[in-house]
């Protein structure tokens, strides 16, 4: 492989494993300011356990042998032994890197629903489990040869499932994760419309500017094994459907609330970026401008449904990953250039894309909800109500974001 192709790829893996420190900017402006250490440590720890993971067994899990394989052997290259001896190591070794980035990144996206009333430890704990019966193996279904990936040929299809960048194996699957630890975790104390404010909306909007820097590695970064052949159409698909996005969110705000905030922006940047992950390579951009329109305004939209149906995601996981994944994901059964129903390509696509979505979810949401039940009936993960009401930060870290106390003032 060239050398310029390498160099991207290196590049792309740096992007996406810069997005989880975004996330942590951007979860932890969202949080009450005696919840902000806690809140980015849930994102930091993930970075290194589930590397950790990766290197030692989840890369050799995420390829399967066969349509009908679960996952692949995690001891078939332990600590990747084989692969650096190997003759096109380099290479592999990159690929192997890049695919580190996105476990990560799926992990700590789940931290945001559970946020001010998690124990660390229990979370590390989950962390441990769900990359390991979670993610590793719907990467191998949907990237590995898995029955997502061949779902199309099972089915006699010539078509197949499209999930370039993770709206599958990514959001939907952290959205759902997610929407099962609101069930197992409970409530917030004071739980309403209102009632727990950011706390630094600066944060908020740095976190947001380096997920979308750091998106055009995982959305672009693909394509340094593709000799860079479709980058422009997906950088272009990549801005496109985000700026929309932006605007569909806040002209909703506006609407809806009366003012268009700032806090808003930066959700529906998310949103964007979120929904054109899946589709970011089989869409025109006009497409994508729109596709930035619907998935803005539905998960502006869909954030209140937390209140109506009275389930805690505290920072909107559910709303603008799950639902943005999934407004992406089948979006593509209707305007993906060529296989769309509206490019004249019947409803194979379409099909395809619901019955993978309905695996993946339903996968998803029962073990995680499995993992976390097990842990809260053993060693406890949620805070009891006066831990979370004196302050995360303090109980669980011994620290603070913000130390105004006169020994530490210079006075």
């Amino acid at each position: 492989m060239e050398s310029g192709n390498l160099a991207f790829g290196i590049t792309a893996t740096a992007l996406v494993l810069f997005m989880t420190p975004g996330l942590a900017f951007f979860y932890g402006g969202l949080v009450r300011a005696k919840s902000v250490v806690s809140m980015m440590m849930m994102s930091f720890g993930t970075i290194g356990l589930v590397a950790v993971l990766w290197i030692l067994y989840g890369y050799s899990m995420s390829s399967a042998d066969s349509p009908f394989a679960f996952a692949g052997n995690p001891l078939d290259d332990l600590g990747l032994a084989a692969t650096a001896a190997g003759a096109t190591a380099n290479a592999d070794l990159v690929g192997v890197a890049y695919g580190s980035t996105f476990a990560i990144i799926t992990v700590a996206l789940i931290s945001g629903a559970i946020a001010d009333r998690a124990k660390f430890g229990s979370w590390m704990l989950f962390v441990a489990a769900f990359a390991t019966i979670g993610y590793f193996p719907i990467a191998a279904w949907v990237w590995g040869g898995g029955w997502v990936a061949s779902l199309g040929s099972l089915l006699g299809f010539e078509e197949e499932v499209i999930d370039y960048a993770g709206g599958l194996a990514v959001h939907m699957n952290a959205g759902a994760a997610a929407l099962a630890l609101t069930f197992v975790l409970g409530r917030r104390v004071g739980f309403a419309k209102g009632s727990h404010r950011p706390h630094n909306v600066p944060f908020v909007l740095l976190g947001a500017a380096v997920l979308w820097f750091g998106w055009f590695g995982f959305n672009v970064g693909a394509e340094w094994t593709n000799d860079m052949a479709g980058a422009g159409l997906i950088a272009v698909n990549t801005i496109g459907c985000t700026a929309a996005a932006i605007c569909a969110w806040l002209i909703v705000e506006k609407v809806k609330d009366g003012k268009p905030t700032a806090v808003g922006a930066a959700s529906g940047a998310v949103a964007g970026l979120v929904a054109i992950t899946p589709a970011c390579a089989d869409l025109t951009p006009l497409a994508s401008l729109l596709l930035g329109l619907l998935a803005g305004a539905a998960c502006a939209m869909a954030i209140e449904l937390k209140y109506r149906w009275k389930f805690d995601d505290s920072l909107d996981v559910v709303g603008i990953h799950l639902v943005g994944g999934f407004i992406g994901t089948v979006y593509l059964g209707f305007l993906a250039v060529d296989s769309g129903l509206f490019y004249g390509g019947g409803l194979n696509q379409l099909i395809l894309q619901l019955v993978s979505t309905a695996g993946v979810v339903a996968y998803a949401f029962a073990v995680a909800w499995v993992i976390g039940f097990v842990i809260q009936k053993t060693v406890g993960f949620r805070l009891d109500s006066t831990e979370e009401q004196a302050g995360i930060d303090q109980v669980v870290h011994g620290e603070r974001a913000y130390d105004y106390s006169l020994e530490n003032s210079g006075s």
